[in-house]
């Protein structure tokens, strides 16, 4: 099917539900032509807006023959023609896919993996780093755990991110990644090379997973940790299997046994719910979507160079030397480049 022809059928698809809905003020018929009619909204307007661009442009392009009005015509033309290239690209991405978990709220989890107290280092500096990345769009970061290791470090850090469109921003930052520095303990001045994982989880409502209480195993314990008063005296922590998948969660953060079922709960939901997104989609998610893998060294989404004061992100083959505003959050050019590749491959996978 033609492109403009794919276009006009789907602004005759909106009139018609548009009239249905007039028709069927209530009723099944009218939650279903509603619902579709909400889907090809943001479609429709974008062919809309297109298409009243290209029309003046025509229309402009007749004033030319007036040499009274051919300065002021060729001057619009001229912007019309630079907007003309953007519109059209907002009509080809409003034609994609949409991902519902793009709107999503999220679940961060990161933890050290190869490089011992250097991991867990840059572990803490990482979860930071996101932290801050939220403050700067205003989302709300609620920390769920956060396990201190010896020397000041992260051995696992779990965290709410809720606002709009978090997961859509995030959802890149799902694998492992590699930093290359001059550990403070480093006498030498030796650069280690130390990676940490990081998954991110879109947040999971209770009708999105079913899950039978009959295929959990939970159990209860003390909490651990360096000592002092921060360490439970009772049994509140939790550790929740899920026996069909095996996915464990542990949770120890609260004193309230509790609260720290409640948020092992939570982090399960969304684990089985990403799990649920990656078999639906499996093909396209082995392409495109960045596993956390082993933590080996090999495996890395993008590497941390200090020393060069770099930030390279290997899936696309961006640098950036700029790693201490990349560290205070500054994160939206890596993201906006990840996100303009991932279209790029969908919309030539659609053949749009």
């Amino acid at each position: 099917m033609a492109f403009d022809e794919r276009l006009q059928r789907i602004v005759a698809r909106y009139d018609e539900l548009q009239a249905l809905m007039a028709d069927a003020s209530t009723g099944e018929a009218f939650v279903q032509a509603s619902r579709e009619f909400s889907e090809l909204e943001p479609v429709v307007q974008a062919i809309h807006a297109c298409q009243d661009a290209e029309a003046e442009l025509r229309e402009t392009q007749g004033l030319l023959e007036d040499p009274e009005m051919r300065a002021l015509a060729q001057s619009e033309i001229a912007g019309l023609e630079d907007r003309l290239p953007s519109l059209r690209q907002q009509v080809r991405l409003a034609l994609l896919p949409r991902d519902e978990a793009n709107e999503r709220s999220a679940i961060l989890e990161i933890r050290p993996a190869a490089g011992g107290d250097e991991a867990a280092l840059f572990a803490a500096e990482l979860f930071g780093a996101y932290k801050r990345f939220s403050d700067l769009h205003g989302w709300r970061f609620e920390t769920m755990e956060y396990a201190e290791s010896d020397l000041g470090g992260l051995r696992e850090g779990i965290a709410t991110i809720s606002g709009r469109s978090v997961f859509a921003r995030l959802k890149y930052e799902s694998g492992v990644h590699r930093v290359q520095r001059v550990p403070a303990t480093e006498s030498q001045g030796r650069i280690h090379t130390s990676t940490v994982t990081v998954a991110v989880l879109p947040e999971a409502e209770e009708v999105d997973v079913a899950i039978d209480e009959g295929d959990l195993r939970i159990d209860v314990y003390r909490a651990s940790g360096a000592g002092g008063q921060h360490v439970n005296k009772t049994e509140s922590a939790v550790r929740i299997t899920h026996l069909p998948t095996g996915v464990v969660v542990a949770m120890q953060e609260e004193k309230s046994q509790h609260k720290n079922r409640a948020k092992a709960m939570k982090i399960l939901r969304a684990r089985l719910y990403e799990r649920e997104r990656a078999h639906a989609h499996a093909s396209r998610a082995a392409d495109r979507k960045s596993q956390v893998g082993t933590g080996d060294r090999s495996e890395r989404i993008r590497t941390y160079n200090f020393p060069q004061g770099r930030v390279t992100d290997h899936r696309i083959n961006l640098t950036l030397h700029k790693i201490d505003r990349v560290m205070m959050g500054e994160f939206d050019e890596i993201v906006d480049a990840l996100t303009q590749d991932e279209q790029a491959a969908l919309l030539a996978d659609q053949g749009i």
